[in-house]
């Protein structure tokens, strides 16, 4: 009785459409966070008989034909790239990113990884670094008698001195862009990985070729929306809840039959 595999195809998806947004769900207060959504396809059919095919006994042609099929499966789970409501924080090295772009870090091995994660601190060496102590690229690192740091929206940080009117230039961040920011890998942590489906990565400077500016003092909350989430999460209950009552029904009708005498 192919019910109950298919049925069991329909539980398995649901239950997989429940994890991630359950998953989206956790990082509702998650800097900089895309949500995810779950798409499926349904699987192949056994075709008992092709649309088109001459019936034998008139020779008329069939319209539509026989095809079962034989339940769904998850197609991917991809990132839903949205711009997160940019929250007043007042730190002097948070930075949120109004637009496109991805901030460029150096992970242990030496792989670059990106993130939009802008809640950037200083390390002993006056570095600045990621919360996870990843090295920001380019390397700026911030002189211990410096009062004040400043970012403007093109990413180049100042610093001023005691007894200095003029601030001094440290460095520039960039920004990377990918034609296809659905296709990066997440590594967690709030960090990307370049893949084959991303595309390679583009690096210029903030405000040019589409990529967005930086703002100081600021950070990109999360782009979930708890209401869209718990709409779907219902959603997937009830369906969960039909293709078991399907097995139910299809376990009954196996009883039927091996009750026959």
């Amino acid at each position: 009785m192919r019910a109950l595999n298919i049925a069991a195809t329909g539980m398995a998806a649901q239950n997989m459409r429940v994890e991630v947004i359950s998953h989206n769900l956790a990082n509702m207060s998650t800097t900089a966070y895309n949500a995810r959504r779950a798409e499926f396809s349904d699987l192949h059919y056994q075709q008992i008989q092709r649309p088109g095919t001459i019936n034998s006994a008139d020779g008329a042609v069939l319209p539509a034909g026989v095809q079962l099929g034989l339940g769904v499966r998850a197609a991917a789970v991809s990132m839903q790239v949205a711009q997160g409501t940019v929250t007043e924080t007042g730190g002097s090295l948070d930075l949120a990113i109004e637009g496109q772009g991805y901030l460029e870090v150096t992970l242990p091995s030496g792989e670059p990884a990106y993130t939009r994660d802008g809640a950037l601190k200083r390390d002993g060496d006056g570095l600045i670094v990621t919360s996870d102590g990843y090295t920001v690229v380019p390397d700026i690192t911030i002189p211990e008698d410096a009062r004040q740091i400043s970012i403007n929206a093109d990413g180049e940080v100042y610093a001023y001195f005691d007894g200095q009117t003029e601030a001094q230039l440290l460095g520039q961040f960039n920004l990377v862009s990918f034609s296809n920011e659905k296709g990066l890998e997440a590594l967690g942590s709030n960090l990307y990985r370049e893949t084959e489906a991303s595309g390679q990565p583009n690096v210029g400077q903030p405000g040019e070729d589409g990529r967005g500016t930086f703002r100081q003092g600021y950070l990109e909350s999360s782009s979930v929306d708890a209401v869209h989430e718990i709409t779907g999460l219902i959603e997937a209950q009830r369906g969960y809840e039909l293709n078991a009552k399907v097995i139910t029904a299809a376990d009954q009708m196996l009883a039927a039959m091996t009750q026959i005498r």
